[in-house]
């Protein structure tokens, strides 16, 4: 897919679908209203209908929710974006706008924790079919495309083992096989500054916008993006009837202050990540370090080829059991233990009692996710500062 905009990422994540000629207001306005005014009983039934275009209900649409989507499309490069009230919001409404009853999941076995509970556990509930495989083994992936497959879903880079998927590839062997099955991509981690999943053939992604998109901590959201026509199943079925999951018009003006400053928070995001995992690399506490910058990590050669750069999330495998492995993060400083990521501050939790605890023992360890591993979001903080906090906290470990 080519990029159809005039203009370059940094002047659209502050410029794009905001009209300054609305008052002459430089910050666009929040909308806070759940309904809009009708100037007549026949111009609601007119919107009602569809014979004319203009804001019913803030369920329905809402000019500072509008403005956020338009931003967010842009900047991945897609049609239409429809924003939600969380990232899990985003990722039910996409399935289940989009799957039915006896139809087919594939989807990657390594995935944030509620999305592996909602695809292995919940749809099921409901007639619909899972499988989790590895998707690095693309052989096993046609394989594993049935006649009812209807979604093919995965993240790339992994939560929480920074496990890299090579999108075009997928892509197109899913595409040999059965043409019709919709691809969807959490693209959370790496953001479309640094990846555009559908540019790559993918038909959706999702974002937990509460992440590195809002990027201040104070907002939880999500956001679908793709064409026309499945954005607006996605809006008039499945955020409208099925999950109901609105962000609100303050949540959505917080977000579109925070976008401003994406590319530069990514920049220094991934700077800081870089040194961070060069210095734990070297460390002997630390067993493996996960992170797709580093040249002897298993997916930096895709990581290179898709990503504009590596991404400001980083795990670890420390030569501890559970117990040790708490005690070594409960004792580090200024580092926050929090289960977000994308924030100004350094976070770090433990996914195998946290994130990922909807996932059996068998589960976490198909998924390369043990006791040992620590996941940490790297903040804007300054590097030498970060890395001190580890340095002093892993020491206890030698």
């Amino acid at each position: 897919m080519e990029h159809k905009y005039k203009y370059g990422f940094a002047t659209r994540q502050i410029h794009a679908g905001h009209d300054k000629n609305t008052y002459g207001a430089l910050c666009p306005p929040i909308y806070q209203t759940s309904t809009f005014a009708f100037g007549s009983v026949e111009e609601g039934g007119d919107r009602f209908g569809g014979a004319k275009s203009g804001f019913i209900y803030t369920r329905l649409g809402n000019p500072t929710n509008e403005l956020l989507e338009k931003k967010i499309a842009s900047l991945e490069n897609g049609e239409a974006a429809a924003v939600t009230a969380s990232g899990m919001g985003a990722i039910s409404t996409a399935i289940w706008s989009l799957i039915k009853s006896g139809e087919h999941i594939l989807a990657d076995e390594t995935l944030y924790g509620c999305t592996f509970d909602l695809i292995q556990h919940g749809l099921r509930n409901f007639g619909v079919e899972a499988d989790m495989i590895d998707f690095s083994d693309i052989e096993k992936v046609k394989q594993s495309i049935r006649p009812n497959t209807g979604i093919v879903y995965f993240e790339t880079p992994c939560n929480p083992t920074l496990k890299i998927i090579d999108i075009k590839e997928v892509t197109e062997a899913v595409r040999s096989i059965k043409k019709d099955i919709i691809i969807i991509v959490d693209n959370t981690f790496a953001t479309p500054y640094l990846q555009r999943p559908l540019e790559m053939g993918v038909d959706i992604v999702v974002h937990s916008a509460t992440k590195y998109l809002n990027g201040h901590g104070d907002v939880i959201a999500g956001a679908i993006i793709g064409s026309e026509e499945i954005i607006s199943q996605c809006k008039k079925h499945g955020i409208k009837d099925m999950t109901g999951a609105v962000l609100s018009p303050f949540d959505a003006f917080l977000i579109n202050r925070g976008l401003k400053t994406l590319d530069i928070r990514m920049e220094k995001h991934c700077r800081n990540a870089q040194k961070l995992a060069e210095f734990l690399h070297g460390h002997p506490a630390v067993k493996k370090v996960y992170y797709p910058g580093l040249p002897d990590f298993s997916g930096h050669e895709t990581a290179a080829k898709q990503m504009k750069g590596f991404g400001g999330m980083i795990s670890i495998e420390l030569n501890a059991d559970k117990k040790r492995t708490a005690a070594c993060i409960n004792a580090l400083k200024l580092v926050a233990i929090a289960v977000s990521l994308g924030d100004a501050e350094t976070l770090v939790e433990h996914p195998a009692s946290m994130t990922h605890n909807a996932y059996s023992k068998e589960e976490l360890e198909a998924a390369g996710i043990s006791e040992g591993l620590v996941r940490i979001s790297v903040g804007l903080e300054d590097i030498e500062d970060i890395i001190e906090a580890f340095r002093e906290g892993l020491d206890e470990l030698i």
